[in-house]
């Protein structure tokens, strides 16, 4: 009998704080972080604290820039060991053109130089313009994560805590800010631990557990479908995704309802793809292309992240996260090519490739949406194709949609958020690819990849206003890079709560 795996104890993100004073005016800390400001022919200056620090310290901080050749590029980092009571290490960080984006990748980039000490203290922060302190703690907190399955414990930690410096707070609007973005960037997290978990532990079940989990923690209402109850309500599509693996599939429901919500307050649904592993199933995939597919249920990592975190942020509509939940696995009870299957609400699905899986699991939790949650919103997340990566590379997700409001609203919180979409076509010219001679319609029309896929879908969104989001292009990092470590990279999250936690999440959708 097979042990169950034990997943050991993760590090946790840094801690963060506001002070109005300067770094030499606190004591504790290990690092000093300053920021370092590019001017005009080559020339660089520091920012706020580093005056004071290098009188303190005796050291011409200036004078080793400029020995250094250090230009102020975002992300460059000088850095100066020495010898003081007050502070072992001073950092100086490039802040290049100083926009929002430079914040956030500075905040990685100090994460990333501190790991493994007790504390930094960092001035960068008392020049952010607006929505750029955020920023730097999102950055800061997804630059410091790791997972680990080591007997001997992590590699590495991240620094034990952030104080930001130079930071006055007097009417508390900082503070606001702080609590967001801790918010935004503790739901990066968690979908990239989800996706990065391995799925000898991640079955469907486990899933729902961590589901369960999160909706005690977060006031979430949860329900939980079994094989069973999938069975009996007509699940067809995640049944049969899911009818080959030893760990059966489930449907997890999260309800989120805001406070002094009522009759006319508008609900969202999120529906996000949860493959806990994906073989392609009888249609299966080269070995190289599988080493990566125990993060196939981002999607589903981003919708439970962000349902943890919409009372963070503050949102005000409801909303209902779902996640179908299935291993696409290779045995005598797997889908065959040729089967047809039948979803939620009798639409059936031709499956002409077994590997097309994401969409038949997707189809049947939209269907269920569109009928029982009757929302005024339908967003679809998933890693759904490679013709995605194809198209876009592996810095930008794809998204189509069927409604201007819905896609103005997620370009805007895609250019704040740093979680970058670009709008594909619907090329309603392509439907045909998508029919079937003997279902309702084909799982796998080949050709546009990314298209065809978004056009399968449109048929289980019915009449809402809908968005389908397809980021296969960035689900994995390639290295680390700023915010993203190499791995999964948690996608999502940052882009969902920035749209949800808006002051008017569905200004101008449906008209």
């Amino acid at each position: 009998m097979a042990v169950s795996p034990q997943l050991p104890s993760q590090v946790s993100p840094p801690e963060f704080a506001l002070s109005p004073a300067l770094p030499h005016q606190i004591g504790g800390a290990e690092v000093w972080a300053l920021p370092v400001l590019p001017g005009e022919d080559g020339d660089v200056f520091l920012g706020p604290g580093a005056d004071e620090a290098s009188e303190a310290l005796g050291v011409d901080l200036l004078g080793v820039l400029e020995s250094s050749r250090a230009t102020g590029r975002t992300g460059e980092v000088t850095t100066v060991p020495v010898v003081s009571d007050a502070v072992a290490l001073v950092l100086l960080v490039g802040l290049g053109d100083q926009t929002v984006t430079d914040f956030r990748r500075a905040g990685a980039t100090v994460a990333r130089a501190t790991k493994d000490r007790g504390s930094v203290v960092t001035s960068i922060t008392a020049i952010a313009p607006e929505g750029a302190l955020a920023a730097f703690v999102v950055g800061a907190t997804l630059g410091s994560f790791a997972f680990h399955w080591r007997s001997g414990g992590p590699a590495e930690r991240p620094v034990g805590r952030v104080v930001l410096a130079g930071v006055d707070d007097h009417d508390g609007a900082y503070d606001d800010e702080l609590v967001r973005a801790i918010a935004l960037g503790g739901a990066g997290w968690r979908s990239r631990m989800l996706a990065t978990v391995p799925a000898n532990l991640k079955s469907p079940a486990w899933l729902a557990e961590q589901a369960e989990e999160l909706a005690a923690e977060a006031g979430l209402d949860v329900r939980v479908w079994d094989e069973d109850a999938l069975a009996a309500e007509g699940f067809g599509g995640i049944l049969a995704v899911g009818g080959a693996s030893d760990s059966a599939p489930r449907l997890i429901r999260l309800d989120y309802t805001p406070p002094g919500a009522g009759r006319r307050t508008p609900t969202v649904a999120l529906v996000g793809k949860g493959i806990t592993f994906d073989t392609g199933g009888l249609d299966i995939k080269p070995a190289e292309s599988m080493l990566s597919m125990k993060r196939d249920m981002s999607g589903g990592a981003a919708v439970l992240a962000t349902m943890a975190a919409l009372r963070d942020v503050g949102c005000p509509v409801r909303v209902v996260g779902l996640v179908p939940a299935a291993e696409n696995a290779i045995s005598g009870s797997a889908m065959r090519p040729g089967d047809v299957v039948r979803h939620y609400g009798g639409r059936t699905s031709e499956v002409n490739n077994t590997d097309a899986e994401g969409r038949l699991v997707m189809a049947d939790a939209m269907a269920y949406a569109v009928a029982e949650v009757e929302p005024d919103v339908l967003v679809d997340v998933a890693t759904l194709t490679g013709a995605m990566k194809v198209a876009l590379g592996q810095g930008t997700g794809g998204y189509f949609a069927n409604d201007e409001g819905i896609s103005a609203a997620l370009a805007a919180a895609s250019a704040e958020s740093g979680e970058l979409l670009w709008r594909m076509p619907l090329v309603a010219d392509y439907e045909e690819k998508v029919s079937s001679r003997v279902a309702d319609g084909d799982n796998a029309a080949g050709g546009a990849g990314a298209i065809t896929a978004a056009l399968y879908l449109q048929h289980f969104a019915g009449d809402v206003p809908w968005a389908h989001i397809d980021f296969a292009s960035i689900a994995e990092a390639p290295a680390e890079r700023y915010e993203w470590t190499t791995g999964p990279t948690g996608f999502g999250p940052r882009l969902l709560l920035t749209w949800l936690g808006s002051e008017s999440p569905l200004e101008g959708v449906g008209r």
